[in-house]
């Protein structure tokens, strides 16, 4: 039995050790790299093993050392991708790894994580901008970017509006993809351009998915089976979501631009 001092360092590690994988899959991190770096983090500071148990929602790590077994469970309520936090865990685990950063100064810096936001205005011009380039890349000319610009930009305020305010996901993508489909739907009314119904099918492309779909097919490959259905089934609802929420855009206008 170890001593009692023991007892409590380990204890220190495991909640390091979980407080790495919480950052880590709260912000979107695939399975495979949130194990590693958790396994990673506890053998640099000491303990002999970690084992890792992951869901959609939480997690339970267990630190073993001197054959005495500690266990704790972290609550993981999403707060959205954030690549500039899984790579700064990533550098705390690399300068734990390299003795820069002991136990207490690893767990500072975690404590210290901040999520980088961009500014919510330059992120809603890019989005415009980068919907109105697959318009132009599809054959629309200027005046159909110029309308998939607005119909984007618009969206992307509401979705940025409703997000700030705690909204539901598929609330969100909902209400994101009726409005921005509305707005689009006046270029096939009143037939603005040279192919209206590509302003339709380009400004809705910002609602897509991609990196939970891309997760859940990777931890699906790499043997995380539970985490990517739980990711996929996600994934899929906020498709519908979306889709629900141009659906009813078309039928309320009467406007099916991009079936015809």
């Amino acid at each position: 039995m170890r001593d009692s001092t023991t007892q409590e360092e380990q204890r220190a590690v495991a909640r390091v050790c979980v407080k790495v994988g919480q950052i880590l899959l709260q912000h979107g991190a695939e399975s495979a790299l949130v194990v590693d770096l958790t396994r990673r983090m506890g053998l640099a500071l000491g303990v002999d093993s970690v084992e890792v148990s992951l869901s959609a929602s939480s997690m339970v790590l267990t630190t073993l050392a001197d054959g005495h077994c500690i266990t704790t469970a972290r609550r993981c309520p999403d707060r959205g991708i954030n690549m500039q936090m899984i790579t700064q865990v990533q550098r705390i685990c690399i300068m734990a790894e390299h003795g820069i950063a002991d136990r207490r100064a690893v767990m500072e810096k975690l404590e210290r994580l901040v999520p980088m936001r961009y500014n919510r205005w330059l992120v809603l011009i890019m989005i415009g901008l980068s919907c109105a380039s697959f318009a132009r890349i599809a054959g629309g000319d200027l005046l159909i970017m110029a309308l998939t610009f607005t119909a984007s930009s618009c969206g992307m305020l509401v979705r940025q509006t409703l997000a700030h305010r705690h909204f539901n996901p598929l609330i969100n993508f909902g209400a994101t993809a009726f409005v921005t489909t509305a707005i689009a739907a006046l270029g096939v009314r009143f037939q603005l351009g040279n192919q209206p119904f590509l302003v339709m099918a380009s400004s809705v492309l910002m609602l897509v998915p991609g990196v939970p779909l891309i997760n859940a097919v990777s931890d699906m490959v790499k043997g995380f089976i539970n985490m990517g259905i739980a990711r996929w089934t996600m994934a899929s609802l906020l498709t519908l979501s979306t889709c629900l929420g141009i659906v009813l855009a078309m039928n309320l206008l009467d406007v099916w631009g991009w079936l015809a």
